[in-house]
């Protein structure tokens, strides 16, 4: 069975002392738990001093983006080589600001995506809809297109995270129903399987993101093919990601 995975994306948010407290309760929180794996995705300048605070610890550390070329004159990046060095096993690539805000298509998401499996990291890479695209009944083939820009037999299954994220839901205090999530994940993963084979793509974990909270977390992670989370605003408080987190173990341990 696949093990629930709950990654924390901080987004902008966090300066050092924050960050040490936060990750203080999350590791103070995760000691004993099992049957869920947990993955915090700090800003790039917090990553080397969360490595020190996640050391020896179950917590894994992951960027929240990465540049697809690993190195040259491309000031104010990183590098899948730099991120791998300061001990980050995990990369967000395609998050709906990166593609929304910051116009990241979806060539140059694949070739980030290739970037970070070919570096032996692990790839979450973020598909979803727009509101206007629900609405108008396109949700799948949207989420389609996103998966086949990016997703091939090339690139190693085992090295990749896939997380479905309504546009809509992120940060609006909406989210989709467990039964609207299980939907697409449910279109999802017989996609995943088209490329990688039935047996492989029952192994592979897919995320629901999108106004995550402790309130949700149970009856989202109940779903047959949602496998963790992707949390935004609720990560930031270690309370509350802590009862995500245990909502998934739960759930986790009972499968």
């Amino acid at each position: 069975m696949r093990t629930p995975l709950i990654a924390g994306n901080w987004k902008m948010h966090k300066t050092l002392a924050e960050a040490r407290a936060l990750v203080g309760g999350i590791r103070a929180g995760v000691e004993g738990v099992s049957a869920v794996d947990v993955l915090v995705c700090p800003p790039f300048q917090l990553l080397l001093p969360m490595a020190k605070e996640v050391a020896g610890t179950r917590i894994m550390l992951g960027a929240q983006n990465v540049h697809e070329e690993p190195k040259g004159a491309f000031t104010g990046e990183v590098s899948v080589p730099m991120l791998a060095d300061v001990g980050c096993t995990h990369v967000i690539v395609g998050h709906s600001e990166r593609r929304h805000v910051f116009g990241e298509d979806g060539q140059r998401l694949a070739r980030k995506v290739r970037a970070v499996v070919d570096a032996g990291l692990t790839a979450v890479y973020c598909v979803g809809e727009t509101l206007d695209e629900r609405e108008a009944g396109r949700t799948h083939q949207v989420v389609e297109d996103q998966l086949s820009d990016a997703i091939s037999a090339e690139i190693p299954a085992n090295k990749l995270v896939v997380a479905y994220e309504p546009v809509w839901a992120i940060g609006t205090g909406k989210t989709a129903t467990p039964g609207q999530a299980q939907d697409v994940h449910a279109f999802i993963r017989p996609k995943l399987a088209d490329v990688y084979g039935r047996d492989t793509t029952d192994a592979l974990r897919i995320l629901y993101g999108g106004s995550v909270k402790p309130g949700n977390a149970a009856d989202l992670a109940a779903q047959p093919d949602v496998d963790g989370a992707l949390v935004g605003g609720a990560c930031l408080v270690a309370g509350d990601f802590l009862a995500i987190i245990s909502a998934a173990a739960s759930v986790g341990a009972a499968t």
